[in-house]
Formats: structure tokens, C-alpha cells, sequence
């Protein structure tokens, strides 16, 4: 092709080029504030979904989350309870070592009798998370720096002692538990140790350096005590000498609660949860797996969606094990072959709690619930306060709520939001409040006609 037909060509494509973009339409410049594209932290503050540009509603889960008040949706059921009986003891999560306690008495009318300072209050990076135990006239605590305390149910400390061990800082290491048996105290702290402590005097028995952070506290029946840790590993120790009579171990976990689960004791049989999801059955004495499952679930469109841990503690009531995860999970298995009998999609931020032929809990989306214990499925849900700041753009943590334990023939549940609620279990329906004047960090225990409630600045209340 010779030199002028070329520019001759050049120019026909170049001309048809500009005419093509002039029939195109005028770019559209949308309104708005401009950012440059590495500066997210910047856009992020400044956007406000309220003044977002209007699109298609996209679906949305099935639930109902009230920004403010109380609303219970679900029709009551009939709920034949079990008569209230006066407990002396509380003696580990969920009250024993099964981690359930049927209905203990409580008066109708709570009051509150005493307080007493249990130890440094929590700090915004380190907060308490053990429940108390109760037992032989004692209530049993530890605070968010490891300090442990045993105060009498008529207010007065006893004793007290620091678990920081020697060369670490006081606060360092949150998480841990309590467990009781007879007069020996047993303690798991997240400086990777177990204590066994003299429940009397508060003198050292004797301590057990683990391989990691145990996930929670321990459970003690007999001459063992059982624990599980992060690293995935469930140990049996002496209570006697704390020498480790047998080890299991379980898969890897990804993500871990603050919170995990407790082993839990039934006859011969000893559960073991995990924070990989793994659930494992064990005879008691030798440790010889009998049977294994796994819990898991995803809460689509949740930050903690993919979270493994175990945050339900199993709850064995007669031949069946409730078993609950932050993910949406709470599943039903039969102690005697592993067998799944349902599954719910409704996860448990604490143990579940059976009475009657329902279950009540606090769901992973912070609702209190009653399911039914035969099938799983919701009788009647509850929505407790959720965000601690109700402006969107703001919502940048939610209240945690506790409990609930049934005593007096209701439900009774308290929250970081400082206050303790009532309900009616037959129909969920909110019966009273009452302000603690500071946040609950621990599960609500209930022993001898009193309930006692920890708070964040560091005070046990006793109501009767």
C-alpha cells in the first residue's frame, strides 16, 4: 500500500471514530463527595447510609431485631414446669457437671441484699467471663485480672488470692473458670494453668502447667477433672495429685470465642467440645472414644459467620445432649450412639437450659427463645437490645446477655446493657427490669434462694 492510500485509510478509521462518540450519550457525573481510591478509612467515616442512594432491597434473614423495646413474636404453648426446689449448691457451668439444674426456688420479688467487691474492675481489653460457683455457704469468683475470691452468702470476703503467675502482668491473659467439688476449688485461668485450691483457707493444692489456654473451665466428677484447650487437646487429670491420666485430641480449630465450651459428665461418659466444631464421647475412666460428631453452621451476612467454636455448652439432659454454636447451629444428639435427632437453625451464645419439654436460650443474634426439645423448633422468640449505638453508621459493638436461668417459675436474664430482665416462660412476655448500675459479664447462678450476678465494675450482687 502506498503512502497516501495509508493516510487516507488512517483518516476514514480516525473520522468514523469521532462520529461513532459523538452519538454516544453525555457521561453521567453523580453527586457527591470525592475520595482518592487508596484513602478508604476516609470514605468509610464519611458514608452514611441513610443519605445512600436508593437501590433494590436485598433479602433479608427471617428474624426480627428491635432497635429499641421489647417484642416477642410465636404463640404460647402449653409449659408444664417441674416443681421448684431449694438448691444449696451451684457447683459449675449450667450448676453441674451435666451443666443443667432443673428449677431451683427463688422468691417473687427480687431485692437486692448485698454487694461486695470481688476484685479490679474489667478494662476494655481484658473482661471477666467465668460464671460464679457456689457451695458449702460460699460464692466462689474470679475477676478479669485472675484475682479468685470466696465471699459468704451473707456478704463477707473470706479469702482472696492473685493466679497472675510469677514474671507475667497482672491482666495480660482474659478467659477462664470456675468449678467446685467438695472442698477443692478448681480454677482454669488463660495463663494456661489449672489450680486446684483449698475452698476453705484458699491455699494452693496443687497447679497443672497445660499445653495452651484452656477453652473454659474445668468439669470435676469423682477422683477426675476434665479439660479442654485451645490447642485442641482434652486432658484427665488426678484431682488428687493433678498428674494427666489420658489425653484425646480433636482437629484443628480456625476461629475461637472468648467464651467456649466446658466438658460435661453423665454415668460413664464424659463430652468433650472443642473449638473446631468436634464433639467427642469418652468413657469417663480410660478415655476410649465412643462416638464423634460435628457442630457447625454459617450465619450468612454475619462478621462471625465462619467462626467453629462451640459456644452452647452440652447440656445433657437423660439420654439426649444439646450442643449449641455462635453460627446458628443447636443441635440434639443422643448420648448413647452420637446420632443426630434435629438440628436448629438458631445458635446459642450460653448453655441452653431444658425444662418441661422445651429448651430456653439465648440465640447467636442475641433473641431469648424456647424451642421444643422434641423437634427444635421455635415456640416463641424474644428480641433483647442488640446494638449499643441504634445510629447505623455508628453501630459499632452490641450488648451481650446472659443466662437465661429458669428459678421462681421465670427466666431471668442480665446484660452489658446493666440491666437484669424477667420473663414469663410460657409466653416470653417481659415481667419486670431491674438496673444493676453496671454491666453483667457473667451467667446469672442460683443457689440457697439467692441469685448472685457479676458485674463489670468488678461487684458480686445478691438479690433475694
Amino acid at each position: 500500500m502506498t503512502l497516501p492510500s495509508m493516510r487516507l485509510w488512517f483518516g476514514l478509521i480516525f473520522g468514523s471514530a469521532l462520529l461513532l462518540a459523538s452519538c454516544s450519550p453525555p457521561e453521567e457525573i453523580l453527586p457527591g463527595q470525592r475520595f482518592d481510591p487508596r484513602d478508604i478509612a476516609e470514605a468509610s467515616e464519611a458514608f452514611d447510609p441513610e443519605e445512600a442512594l436508593p437501590t433494590e432491597p436485598l433479602p433479608q434473614p427471617p428474624t426480627t431485631i428491635a432497635a429499641r423495646g421489647y417484642v416477642v413474636t410465636g404463640e404460647p404453648a402449653r409449659l408444664s414446669l417441674p416443681a421448684a426446689r431449694t438448691n444449696s449448691d451451684w457447683t459449675h457451668i449450667g450448676g453441674s457437671a451435666t451443666h443443667q439444674i432443673r428449677h431451683p426456688s427463688l422468691g417473687a420479688t427480687l431485692t437486692q441484699v448485698w454487694t461486695a467487691q470481688i476484685g479490679q474492675a474489667a478494662s476494655r481489653r481484658v473482661r471477666p467471663s467465668a460464671d460464679p460457683v457456689v457451695s458449702g455457704g460460699r460464692v466462689f469468683t474470679l475477676s478479669a485480672f485472675s484475682e479468685v475470691q470466696a465471699t459468704s452468702v451473707s456478704g463477707a470476703v473470706l479469702w482472696s488470692r492473685d493466679l497472675t503467675p510469677s514474671g507475667e502482668r497482672p491482666g495480660e491473659a482474659a478467659g477462664g473458670g470456675l468449678s467446685i467439688q467438695g472442698n477443692r476449688l478448681y480454677v482454669t485461668t488463660g495463663y494456661g494453668r489449672l489450680h486446684v485450691l483449698d475452698a476453705t483457707s484458699g491455699a494452693e493444692v496443687w497447679t497443672q502447667v497445660l499445653d495452651a489456654v484452656p477453652n473454659s473451665a474445668a468439669t470435676v466428677a469423682d477422683k477426675l477433672v476434665y479439660v479442654t484447650t485451645r490447642g485442641g487437646e482434652a486432658l484427665a487429670l488426678d484431682t488428687d495429685t493433678g498428674r494427666i491420666l489420658w489425653r484425646l485430641s480433636a482437629g484443628d480449630a480456625t476461629s475461637f470465642t472468648a467464651d467456649g465450651a466446658s466438658p460435661a459428665v453423665s454415668g460413664r461418659t464424659v463430652l468433650l467440645p472443642f473449638g473446631s466444631g468436634d464433639v467427642i464421647a469418652a468413657l469417663r475412666l480410660g478415655g476410649m472414644r465412643l462416638w464423634s460428631t460435628v457442630v457447625t453452621g454459617e450465619r450468612v451476612g454475619r462478621a462471625y459467620a465462619r467462626i467453629t467454636d462451640i459456644t452452647g455448652d452440652p447440656v445433657i439432659d437423660g439420654g439426649t445432649a444439646y450442643i449449641g454454636t455462635p453460627t446458628g447451629r443447636l443441635a440434639a444428639i443422643d448420648m448413647a450412639t452420637g446420632e443426630r435427632l434435629w438440628t436448629a437453625n438458631e445458635g446459642a451464645a450460653n448453655v441452653v437450659w431444658p425444662a418441661g419439654g422445651s429448651l430456653f436460650m439465648i440465640t447467636d443474634q442475641r433473641d431469648l427463645a424456647r424451642l421444643s426439645a422434641s423437634d427444635g423448633s421455635t415456640i416463641w422468640s424474644g428480641t433483647l437490645p442488640l446494638y449499643v449505638t441504634e445510629k447505623v453508621r455508628r453501630r459499632r459493638g452490641v450488648f451481650a446477655h446472659y443466662g437465661p436461668v429458669l428459678a421462681g417459675g421465670r427466666l431471668i436474664v442480665v446484660s452489658s446493657d446493666g440491666f437484669l430482665r424477667e420473663f414469663n416462660p410460657t409466653s416470653g412476655a417481659l415481667l419486670r427490669n431491674t438496673d444493676l448500675g453496671s454491666p453483667a459479664v457473667a451467667n446469672p447462678v442460683v443457689a440457697g434462694g439467692t441469685l448472685f450476678v457479676v458485674t463489670e465494675n468488678g461487684i458480686l450482687h445478691a438479690f433475694r
